[in-house]
């Protein structure tokens, strides 16, 4: 057929004086009032949206429970836990995988074996699994801002200074626990070497409720997934439906095997501890006690229980050094203490973790220590 006559033919398809506007199969178009009424809605879920999921989510904390194991990194939960916290318990059990229990079942937690001697709900396990002093500095500061005016015990745990790579001070990439809880920029972290728009997005998290609340419901339903991940992964399910509004309950099992390190057959070790001055973990833990006492709560510090037993060589000549100067700081600071002396060796899983029976007798310690009886279990003076 000649050019001329398909030219004529297309011509009679098309009609006379239109204007042919192409979109493609997904577009959306709404109008100029559409758009107002989406932006409304928008920004009202901006702003809105956290306070009101908090309504319409169950979460009712039985008695000793602790932030579940999957859900440690769900600040914007733990920030709704510790305002709950702070209004129905009188003391704070502040620490990380020691406080919440890493080995042991809930029931068997330092701050349940405190419950159990005061014979009431009075200590309130905050701990959080994983968390490091450098980390638990940025988790008080930002998620913790309903911390105050409250009896708070905070735990030091020395394993965190047991070498440059736990201290974080070495210059090779480290793969630590709660990244976007540490100063972004400044101080600058060694080993820290996340890109610069995943720093500046932790940041804004920060100050946003939005998107710490977003980041709460990836982490809740979407095993941590963003939407359109989560539904490259489950290509047959409807996302609305794993919305439960029920949070997963506070696990009543431990972690891992209950058998102490010398069962598992686990090797003394030399640790290469950091010096006390140049300790970034110790100069993080500094602010977190400095910060809790400017909100106005009254600080009580548990500095170990550390496995000593495990250490061979110069490391537990240089480890007591390092506490004994840890003491030092304590007490120029006026603030209370109790450094427990070493539990039997076999209530130990490893450095650091006590089994049940190291909680419950560290639960009686502490009550039978005057400082602690004086500045945590005395009552209030009232305002």
């Amino acid at each position: 057929m000649p050019e001329s006559n398909i030219l004529e033919n297309r011509k009679d398809f098309c009609p006379p004086n239109k204007t042919e506007v192409v979109f493609s199969s997904n577009s959306v178009r709404l109008s100029g009032y559409e758009w107002i009424f989406v932006g409304i809605v928008a920004l009202a879920l901006f702003c809105f949206g956290p306070g009101l999921w908090e309504r319409m989510e169950k979460f009712k904390p039985q008695s000793n429970y602790r932030l579940p194991f999957e859900l440690s990194n769900d600040y914007w939960l733990y920030s709704r836990y510790s305002r709950l916290a702070c209004s129905r318990n009188e003391i704070l059990v502040i620490g990380d995988s020691v406080i919440w229990g890493h080995f042991v079942s809930k029931n068997d937690t330092l701050s349940e074996y405190l419950n159990e001697i005061a014979g009431r709900e009075k200590f309130a396990n905050l701990g959080v699994d994983g968390i490091h002093p450098a980390a638990l500095a940025g988790l008080l500061k930002y998620y913790g801002r309903d911390i105050s005016n409250k009896k708070v015990i905070l735990h030091f745990n020395p394993l965190w200074m047991s070498s440059r790579k736990h201290d974080l001070q070495t210059e090779k990439e480290f793969r630590f626990n709660h990244p976007k809880l540490v100063p972004q920029f400044i101080p600058n972290i060694p080993c820290y070497k996340d890109p610069y728009s995943k720093r500046f997005s932790a940041v804004v998290e920060r100050y946003v409720p939005f998107l710490s609340w977003t980041s709460h419901l990836k982490i809740a339903y979407f095993k941590n997934m963003d939407l359109p991940t989560w539904t490259m992964e489950h290509p047959y399910e409807n996302p609305a439906r794993t919305v439960t509004l029920e949070l997963p309950a506070s696990a009543n099992n431990s972690q891992n095997e209950h058998i102490s390190w010398t069962e598992k057959g686990t090797s003394k070790t030399d640790f290469q501890w950091v010096e006390l001055e140049t300790s970034l973990q110790w100069n993080f833990f500094q602010r977190s006690v400095k910060l809790l006492k400017e909100r106005g709560n009254s600080v009580f510090v548990l500095v170990g229980p550390f496995n000593e037993h495990m250490l061979k060589g110069r490391s537990i000549e240089i480890y007591r050094k390092m506490k004994s100067k840890i003491e030092d700081w304590l007490q120029q600071n006026n603030i209370a203490y109790y450094m427990p002396a070493t539990l039997p060796s076999e209530w130990y899983v490893d450095a650091s973790h006590p089994m049940s029976e190291g909680y419950a007798m560290l639960a009686k310690q502490l009550f039978e220590n005057e400082s602690f009886r004086s500045s945590i279990l005395a009552p209030s003076p009232k305002p």
